[in-house]
């Protein structure tokens, strides 16, 4: 089975997380870390603290941005009296989950289509904020399932604009597709002690099954306290740790498979957005949005099945007529576009 419904990764992971996992010292599992005794959490954190210029007490790690996001939700959501939540219209049905476990309400801001992409309002978004008084404001850049993201600038202007009582929780969890300048956190967070941005190893290095996240504070009494919750005082999954310096280690690998990706975004846009009734999404993340006649649903269905392809076909409302489709291999990428144009034509589109 072809899986392209979950934003896994169908490549291969780099040399040098094979050799990571090859040369592991299986008896580092018969003990505990001593990195604590040098006041670190890990030799990950320490890692990434040196990658991104941040201080490693600002570092948090977790299993996978998941974990990350529901330490964060839950500490922020059940700290006073506040339990209000506000996410994208269009996003992760986990969001609102997460919430409802501690009892917390979740409003959706707008997330606008506008020709061949989708867009939050800054303007609509700020004013939101400022009548809600939310404790949490999320925002996913690049966004799923819409692929949209926000700049640098954007970010920026949504910080310098929030109170400092509203936690900003950014999922960034597809947000190295777009690019390999990071220095926008950094300041970010040093600046806004109310920020807390949440990444991950399992889009763009692939490792979904690892189960490894990493993400920043601010700098705050509140963000210490939050620390002291997430951390754990006896460490992480010595293996995971090595195989995620080594992926960080890998970047021209996994570059190169972003440019795979491009190709398919070129490619699906060339050839389905022409077709008649279907609308190809722009998107900065490792999936493809795609609107298609709902009719043709149960033959394109059927026909994926018969290929052993598994895409999502979405059944949020306003999205119920588009699937999301996973940038595979170049095969893969063939291969639905020909089941696709397949069906179309067949329809006389």
């Amino acid at each position: 089975m072809n899986y392209l419904d979950r934003n896994e990764f169908n490549f291969e992971p780099s040399e040098r997380v094979k050799e990571a996992f090859r040369n592991f010292d299986i008896s580092n599992f018969c003990f505990y870390t001593r990195i604590y005794d040098r006041g670190k959490k890990s030799i990950l954190s320490e890692y990434l603290s040196g990658l991104y210029g941040i201080d490693e007490k600002q570092v948090l790690l977790g299993y996978g941005a998941e974990d990350l996001l529901k330490m964060a939700i839950h500490f922020f959501l059940t700290d006073g009296d506040n339990r209000t939540m506000l996410i994208p219209k269009f996003s992760w049905w986990y969001y609102k989950s997460i919430a409802s476990e501690v009892r917390g309400e979740t409003i959706q801001y707008p997330v606008y289509e506008t020709e061949d992409t989708f867009r939050y309002d800054m303007d609509e978004l700020l004013a939101m904020i400022a009548d809600v008084n939310p404790r949490i404001l999320l925002i996913a850049s690049p966004n799923n399932p819409t692929g949209n993201g926000l700049t640098a600038q954007e970010m920026a202007r949504i910080m310098e604009n929030v109170p400092e009582k509203t936690i900003v929780v950014v999922d960034e969890a597809y947000a190295s597709f777009t690019g390999s300048d990071t220095g926008y956190i950094k300041e970010l967070v040093e600046k806004h002690p109310n920020m807390i941005v949440c990444r991950t190893f399992s889009k763009f290095y692939g490792l979904p099954g690892l189960r490894l996240g990493f993400g920043f504070t601010g700098q705050s009494g509140l963000m210490e306290r939050f620390s002291r919750y997430a951390n754990k005082y006896l460490g992480y999954d010595r293996l995971s740790e090595e195989m995620g310096i080594a992926a960080l280690e890998s970047e021209d690998h996994y570059r190169k498979i972003a440019g795979v990706m491009d190709e398919a975004r070129r490619m699906y846009t060339e050839e389905i957005g022409a077709l008649r009734g279907f609308k190809v999404y722009r998107s900065v993340a490792n999936f493809i949005l795609i609107k298609y006649p709902i009719e043709l649903k149960p033959a394109l269905q059927a026909e994926f099945a018969g290929e052993d392809y598994k895409v999502k076909f979405m059944d949020e409302p306003d999205l119920n007529t588009h699937m999301r489709i996973t940038l595979g291999r170049r095969e893969q990428n063939r291969t639905v576009a020909d089941v696709i144009l397949r069906i179309a034509k067949q329809a006389g589109l």
